[in-house]
């Protein structure tokens, strides 16, 4: 049986880091701004095969921090939102150290950013748990 990965989304909850105070427009898009871009060819998380047949669903939102070289510093990721099952979190988390980005870029400029990035285990549309 093939575990298929959970989908991975960007949400355009960010915040730079380069001394510009956004507080409460994080959800507005900016003039100029890009948000960094997740570039992995496939998901980089992967859907622990138990609750993957036991069909449990979720969603975890982690928090990162996307230098302007658009590497992730490591000691900042962390869990902004659990799924309520500790095993998706971890997988969710495990999956950082693998994940790859374009930076953000604010008028075309690389950025440094925090940002939200959910992540969603989801079963293929017609599958059941436990088959």
């Amino acid at each position: 049986m093939r575990f298929l990965a959970p989908l991975l989304m960007l949400l355009v909850a960010c915040s730079a880091d380069d001394g510009e105070s956004q507080s409460g427009t994080a959800d507005i898009p900016q003039p100029g701004f890009e948000p960094p871009v997740i570039t992995n060819p496939e998901s980089p998380v992967s859907y622990p095969p138990a609750l993957y047949e036991d069909g449990v669903e979720g969603t975890v939102i982690l928090h990162l921090f996307v230098n302007e070289d658009g590497e992730i510093i490591p000691d900042s990721s962390r869990i902004a939102e659990g799924s309520g099952h500790v095993e998706l979190d971890s997988a969710a988390l495990a999956g950082v150290a693998t994940m790859r980005f374009a930076p953000a870029r604010r008028n075309g400029v690389p950025v440094a950013i925090t940002f939200l990035q959910p992540v969603h285990f989801r079963l293929p549309e017609g599958s059941e748990g436990g088959a």
